[in-house]
This record gives structure tokens, sequence and C-alpha cells, in this order.
């Protein structure tokens, strides 16, 4: 029973180099320099393997290819998986109504697993868009479908929303932006 044939290595960027430095991008031209390969994707879109496929002020969509390594014991995507690419999808298109000086993070997200995902399932596409945009907290939806519009999972997810300021300087700071609420 030791049939361990199967490998997967993963190549990423510095995490650093995909940080938004909030104070001089808004949140729609960090994610567009990102689809246009500008700024590198951060390392989680490396290990699960996802990409932005349209990127607007509002709407945010991902691509996914599951295989086996996504699996749980059940031989399904794992559930961590797909909340994982919903969260990406849902605060990607908050980030996408930011201006500079903002920014967020994610405070709250439920998910429900509708069909179970396997390698068979094909590309998936998971939208994210904005419900509600406030000056503490915005609000966002995410479904992941199938080429044939069948829905895998749907999602709603909430952001806090910030100002930033500049960092100080210190030359042993590695993060662009200090935030604060």
């Amino acid at each position: 029973m030791n049939d361990r044939n199967r490998e997967r290595i993963i190549h990423w960027d510095d995490p650093q180099n995909s940080v938004r430095d909030a104070n001089a991008v808004s949140g729609l031209d960090y994610l567009l320099s990102i689809k246009e390969g500008k700024t590198s994707p951060p390392p989680i879109a490396f290990l699960v393997g996802y990409k932005i496929s349209k990127i607007e002020k509002g709407l945010a969509v991902y691509n996914f290819n599951p295989k086996e390594y996504h699996y749980n014991p059940a031989a399904t995507v794992h559930g961590g998986i797909i909340s994982t690419i919903l969260d990406t999808a849902m605060t990607a298109s908050i980030i996408s109504a930011l201006e500079k000086g903002v920014g967020c993070l994610t405070t709250e997200m439920k998910v429900n697993f509708i069909r179970p995902i396997t390698a068979d399932s094909g590309i998936l596409s998971c939208e994210g868009r904005l419900v509600h945009f406030g000056k503490r907290l915005a609000l966002a939806e995410g479904r992941l479908k199938d080429s044939k519009g069948s829905l895998y999972a749907i999602g709603i997810g909430s952001c806090i929303i910030f100002k930033t300021m500049h960092k100080e300087n210190n030359e042993n700071s590695t993060h662009k932006t200090r935030y604060h609420n």
C-alpha cells in the first residue's frame, strides 16, 4: 500500500514582492498588476493553484483546476482549499474597491459546500462580488462554478476596512505599509 510515486514541486517568489503598498497603489491597480504579470501573486496562489482571470471594481474572478493533491480522506477537494479560493475571490472583490491609503482584512466568512469537487470536475471559476462597502466593513459573496454553470460552493465574507499609514523609517522593517484602525 506504499504507492508514493506522486510528487509536486512548488516555486514562488519572495512574499514581499507581492505585498500591496496601500499608500501608493489602489486595490484595483494592484490586482490588475498581478493579473498582467507585473506583480507576483502571493505564495498561496502557487500553493493552491489559482489565477486571476477577470478583475474590475467590485468583481474578482479566479480560475482553479482541482487536482488529487487537493484531496481530503474522502478523495474530494478539501473544504479548506475551497474556502481559501472563496476567501481569495471575495476579498479581492473588496480590495478592487479600495482607494490608495485604505486596506482590508478578512474578519469572517461562511461557506456552504453544495457538491463534491474532484480532479474530474474540470477547471472551476470562483466569482467574488462586492455586496456592501461601508466606512468600517465590507461584505462580498463568492460562487464556485464549473464551465456549465453548476454551483459547487457559495460563500459570504466580511472584511474590516481601515486607513493605512506610511511605514516608519526603520531599516529592519520588511513591511511596506503599517496598518492601524
